[in-house]
């Protein structure tokens, strides 16, 4: 599992590193397949642009896949929407559930950044056009068919988890379900092709599964468990990632795919640059390519917290892979192999984006030895810790944190879910991914700080509760300079602007 630091402006180019990785792995002789997720459109048009590698570690055909791709995501839209117009078609055609119009939990998705839509009011204009309402929108990697679609071992467990989605509560607070509405089935006949992993391909024509995209900031964060199976099938070595840094996707890897796909990873690249740990110690983007060992040093703990992450709590051996930058200086990689050796880790520079599979021969080396090496994986939580107590876990043993607030109507909330059954349930925080804490402003590796936890949702069908943190959002919005704005395509067809 290819993880990384705190994301930075600088950027870490961890897809990059995770598709030069599996090429590299093929260029030693290893029979290797790739299992990635698919790009969102929100960030593809906002902030981040593409997400298919870049370089000479690239996934083709990239405009595609950035851009619809099969049409998984628009499948995923239009079932969570489904379930919504059947939601409420349910409540104006006489309500026989007596379902709590002021007690909704389930929300219409559109795969875009649109803050506009957070918070709505519906049903407007008279009778004939519904029950008015507050209501609003996720972007569709939020949604729970999203997390539901990745998490599923087929169609027939994909219809059971649909079955189990919570959407409501009745006037005296019993859960509806959209088996309740009868929808299961209507909404699987519309996913029975996303379901089925996409197979492409690098540039040095390595296996490539990409199937599934859930935000790692706000849901899991990781590609399906039936696309990461099938590499497993076809592969000796499989190598996959996760979202942002590895407080947020490694930790949903390991503590909710892993626990709920049976999946035991043999090895783990922490991805770091020179440029993103000086920005993590307070160096100005525009700085970043001067040498300064003081930065460097200042930022360094953000990385020695997730090393720590990886082997003491988790107990999975790491490798971590620096993706070097030409401004980069002799001694600020020394610096950085060094402090790392103290931790007991290893460290390969990777040049794959401009060398290809050839330029993460290295890194492939150490990961095949990594593969031979102990492995004591453990999760960070135990299934019979209470709901509160898990949250815990996290923000403490994986942040760093001092404790948790949680806010009283999420605490009341934790109670109904354990009355109701979900207690045992893995959890998946909602956190900024700037930050090991749940302020992003906070870089490098802070301390003294506690976690709030504002509000709590089940996701039933999924089968884990979220936590949501600090000023996290499940619908995002675009930045003062979207990524769109660069973004065309010309006389012949040719789009421009994806990077």
């Amino acid at each position: 599992m290819v993880t990384a630091i705190n994301p930075t402006p600088a950027g870490e180019g961890k897809t990059t590193v995770t598709v030069g990785l599996g090429d590299a792995l093929k260029k030693i002789g290893k029979n290797t397949v790739i299992a990635l997720r698919e790009p969102s459109l929100g960030p593809v048009f906002g902030i981040k642009g593409g997400a298919a590698g870049g370089g000479y570690a690239q996934v083709v055909p990239m405009e595609d896949i950035n851009l619809h791709f099969t049409g998984d995501m628009h499948a995923i839209g239009a079932a969570n929407n489904l379930l919504a117009a059947m939601l409420d078609n349910h409540i104006f055609q006489g309500n026989e559930l007596g379902i709590d119009v002021r007690k909704i939990t389930w929300k219409r998705c559109v795969d875009m950044n649109d803050r506009q839509l957070r918070a709505i009011t519906d049903g407007l204009g008279g009778r004939v056009n519904g029950i008015p309402r507050e209501d609003g929108f996720d972007i569709t990697v939020a949604s729970e068919i999203m997390a539901i679609l990745c998490l599923s071992k087929d169609i027939v467990d994909l219809k059971q988890k649909i079955k189990q989605i919570i959407v409501g509560y009745t006037r005296d607070d019993k859960p509806v379900t959209a088996g309740d509405l009868h929808a299961e089935g209507a909404m699987a006949a519309l996913l029975k092709d996303a379901l089925k992993p996409n197979l492409v391909q690098t540039l040095e024509h390595t296996p490539t599964f990409i199937h599934g995209g859930p935000f790692a900031n706000i849901a899991h964060g990781c590609n399906s468990i039936m696309a990461t199976r099938m590499a497993l099938k076809l592969g000796d070595y499989v190598v996959t990632e996760a979202g942002f840094g590895a407080d947020l996707g490694a930790e949903k890897f390991l503590d909710i795919k892993c626990r709920k796909g049976g999946l035991r990873p043999a090895a783990v690249v922490i991805v770091a640059t020179v440029r993103a740990l000086k920005s993590h110690g307070g160096k100005e983007k525009a700085a970043l390519g001067e040498e300064d060992l003081a930065a460097l040093e200042q930022g360094l703990p953000n990385l020695y917290k997730h090393i720590e992450n990886i082997t003491r709590v988790f107990g999975l051996p790491a490798v971590v892979a620096i993706n070097r930058f030409p401004t980069d200086t002799l001694d600020e990689l020394g610096l950085v192999e060094a402090r790392c050796k103290e931790y007991g880790v290893k460290v390969a520079l990777t040049e794959v984006w401009g060398k290809g599979g050839d330029g993460g021969v290295a890194l492939a080396k150490e990961v095949v030895a990594l593969t031979e090496q102990e492995n004591k994986f453990s999760f960070a939580y135990e299934d019979k810790l209470t709901l509160a107590e898990k949250i815990e876990a996290i923000a403490m043993k994986i942040y760093g944190a001092d404790g948790v607030d949680i806010a009283p109507s999420a605490q009341k909330e934790l109670s109904k879910f354990e009355s109701l059954g979900f207690g045992s349930l893995p959890v998946c925080m909602a956190k900024t991914q700037y930050s090991l804490s749940d302020n992003q402003t906070k870089l490098g590796r802070p301390e003294g700080f506690r976690v709030t936890v504002r509000n709590v949702k089940v996701s039933a069908g999924a089968g884990f509760v979220v936590a949501l943190t600090g000023d996290i959002m499940t619908m995002p919005g675009l930045p003062k300079i979207p990524s769109a704005e660069k973004i065309d395509v010309d006389e012949t067809g040719k789009i421009s602007g994806l990077f």
